[in-house]
C-alpha cells in the first residue's frame, strides 16, 4: 500500500514538474516585433549600411537605429520588392512577388488596376485586389499568413499602422482577418492623407479621402504627429499581453516616411538650420520621428523588464523615393551610392536597411553581408517563435535567416533572388522603373527590360552603383541567368504584360 501511495505521489510530482516545464517553455517564448518603415531608403539613416560612411548618412539623425545596430546584427544585403504592397504580401505569405502575383500596389478601390495606361502594352493580369485569407475573391492571392499561425500557437498578435495588403471591400484589407487580434489604423490605403493631428489625419468634413487614417479620434485636433500617435497606441496595446504574461507579436508598420512629406515640428528646426533643402529637411524630420518611435518602444520594453526576451526586426518595405519634386535635390541621387529608388529594380529601389536584435542569440555590433529577402521573414519569425510543422495553403519561397543570427560564420547555400515588375507605376520610364525583371545569384545581377528585350549585367561586389553594364563581356553569364529567371517565372506562372500590336505576352528573357 505504501509503495502504491509512493508511486502515485511520484506520478503526481512528475505531472507537476512537466506542467512547470511546459509553463516555463511557454513563458520563455520570445516576443517578436517587426518594425516596418514605409519608403525608407538604404541611406536614410546615420547607420552606415555601405562599407563606409557617406554624406547622406551625415544628413540624418537616427540614434536609436544606431543603438539597435550596436545591440544586434546589421544586414547589408537585405532586399524588398520595389513598391509596398508586393513586399507586404511577401512578408505575410512567404511568397516571392512573382509567385503570389501581387506585383504592384493595390488601390483602396476594389477591382481597380493601379497601372498607368501605356501605348505599347496591355496591363498584365496581376492580382489587383491583393492578398486574401479566403479563396473566394477574384484577383486575389489566397494564402496562410504567419500571424494566423502565431495566433493559433498562443501569441497575442497586434497590428499598428499601415497594412495595405488588399483593396477595400475584400477580406485582406482588414488586419483582423489576417491573423491579428488587435488592429490600430491598418486598412486598404497605402499612405496617410495627413500626418497632422490638427487635420485629424485627414478625417475632415467634406475633405476625407480613402487615405484618411482610421482609429485615432482621441488625437483629433491635437498637435500629436501621426508617428507619435501610432507609437502611443502600440504601447497601450502591449500592456495586455504583458499583464497576462502572454508572448506577443507586434507588427509596428509606420506610415512614415511615405508622401505626403510633412514636417514633424519636433525635429525640423535642426535640419533647416543646417541649410538643407526644405523638402529634404521635412523628410529628415520624418525619419527622426520614426527613429524616436523605435527608441520609445525599446525604452518601454526595458521598463517592463522584457527587453531581454524580445526580438526586434527593423526593415523598410522598399527603397527610398528618388523622384523630384516629391523629393528635394537632383533626381535619383537620394540613395547614392545605389542607383535609382522606389519603383526600380536597380539597387536603390530594392536594397533596404535591416537590423535585428535578439538578445543572447544575435551577436552585438555584428555585420552580416549575406543576402536575404522579404519572403524570408515568414519562416524566420515562425522559427524564432519555436513553431514547427505548420501547414500553409501556399508553397513558401522564403528561407529562414535564423541560422545567420545564431552563427555569424554560417554560410547559407547560394540561391537566386528574383524581382518582377511587369507594371507601369509612373507615366514615364525612369531608371529601372516600369516593365523590368531581375535576378541576382551570388555577385551577379541580370536586369531584363520588357520594352525592348535588352539585358544588363552587373557584378555588385565590384559595382554596387550599377554603373558598368558588362553584358557584352560575359554573354554566357547573361544566357545562364536569363534562362534561370525565365524558368522561375514560368514555374510561378508570373503575370506578364501583353504587346498590343501582336496580342501576345511579352517574351521571357531566354526567348530573345
Amino acid at each position: 500500500m505504501k509503495k502504491i501511495i509512493l508511486l502515485i505521489a511520484l506520478f503526481e510530482f512528475s505531472l507537476f514538474v512537466n506542467a512547470q516545464l511546459v509553463s516555463s517553455t511557454k513563458e520563455q517564448r520570445p516576443n517578436i516585433i517587426v518594425f516596418l518603415v514605409d519608403d525608407m531608403g538604404w541611406m536614410d539613416t546615420s547607420v552606415p549600411f555601405a562599407d563606409s560612411v557617406y554624406p547622406l548618412n551625415k544628413q540624418f539623425h537616427t540614434p536609436n537605429m544606431e543603438r539597435l545596430a550596436k545591440e544586434g546584427m546589421k544586414f547589408t544585403n537585405a532586399y524588398s520588392s520595389p513598391v509596398c504592397t508586393p513586399t507586404r504580401a511577401s512578408m505575410l505569405s512567404g511568397m516571392n512577388a512573382a509567385h503570389h502575383g501581387i506585383t504592384n500596389w493595390t488601390s483602396p478601390i476594389k477591382n481597380k488596376n493601379t497601372d498607368n495606361p501605356d501605348d505599347q502594352f496591355t496591363p498584365a493580369s496581376w492580382k489587383i485586389n491583393g492578398l486574401s485569407p479566403v479563396p473566394i475573391y477574384d484577383s486575389t492571392t489566397y494564402a496562410t499568413t504567419f500571424p494566423h499561425i502565431l495566433q493559433d500557437a498562443g501569441y497575442y498578435t497586434i497590428h499598428v499602422g499601415k497594412a495595405h495588403w488588399a483593396s477595400a471591400g475584400t477580406p485582406g484589407a482588414s488586419p483582423l482577418n489576417m491573423g491579428f487580434i488587435i488592429n490600430v489604423s491598418g486598412h486598404a490605403a497605402g499612405h496617410p492623407q495627413s500626418y497632422l493631428g490638427e487635420e485629424n489625419y485627414g478625417n475632415l468634413t467634406g475633405k476625407t479621402t480613402p487615405q484618411a487614417v482610421p482609429d485615432l479620434e482621441e488625437y483629433f485636433g491635437t498637435d500629436t504627429f501621426l508617428t507619435e500617435a501610432l507609437t502611443i497606441e502600440a504601447l497601450k496595446a502591449l500592456e495586455v499581453p504583458i499583464k497576462n504574461k502572454q508572448p506577443f507579436y507586434l507588427n509596428m508598420a509606420h506610415y512614415a516616411v511615405h508622401i505626403p512629406i510633412m514636417e514633424d515640428k519636433r525635429f525640423i528646426k535642426k535640419y533647416i538650420e543646417k541649410g538643407m533643402n526644405i523638402v529634404e529637411a521635412k523628410y529628415a524630420s520624418l525619419i527622426e520621428g520614426m527613429d524616436k518611435s523605435l527608441g520609445d518602444i525599446m525604452a518601454f520594453l526595458k521598463r517592463k523588464n522584457i527587453d531581454q526576451n524580445t526580438i526586434i526586426i527593423f526593415m523598410s518595405d522598399n527603397g527610398g523615393l528618388s523622384m523630384v519634386p516629391l523629393r528635394g535635390g537632383n533626381e535619383n541621387t537620394q540613395n547614392y551610392p545605389l542607383k535609382a529608388g522606389k519603383g526600380s529594380i536597380y539597387e536603390g529601389g530594392i536594397r533596404v536597411p535591416m537590423l535585428i536584435k535578439w538578445p543572447g542569440v544575435a551577436k552585438s555590433s555584428s555585420i552580416n553581408r549575406q543576402q536575404v529577402i522579404i519572403e524570408d521573414f515568414f519562416p524566420s519569425v515562425l522559427e524564432m517563435a519555436g513553431i514547427k510543422n505548420y501547414k500553409t495553403i501556399q508553397k513558401v519561397d522564403g528561407q529562414s535567416f535564423v541560422p545567420l543570427l545564431k552563427n555569424i560564420s554560417f554560410t547559407a547555400k547560394e540561391r537566386a533572388f528574383i524581382w518582377h515588375y511587369p507594371n507601369k507605376w509612373i507615366s514615364k520610364d525612369n531608371l529601372g522603373i516600369n516593365y523590368k525583371s531581375a535576378i541576382r545569384r551570388g555577385d551577379w545581377k541580370l536586369i531584363y527590360n520588357m520594352r525592348d528585350g535588352s539585358k544588363e549585367l552587373y557584378n555588385l561586389i565590384n559595382d554596387i552603383g550599377e554603373k558598368n553594364n558588362v553584358a557584352k563581356s560575359y554573354p554566357d553569364k547573361v544566357k545562364e541567368l536569363a534562362k534561370e529567371l525565365s524558368q522561375q517565372l514560368r514555374s510561378w506562372k508570373s503575370p506578364m504584360p501583353i504587346v498590343k500590336i501582336t496580342g501576345r505576352f511579352v517574351p521571357m528573357p531566354d526567348e530573345l
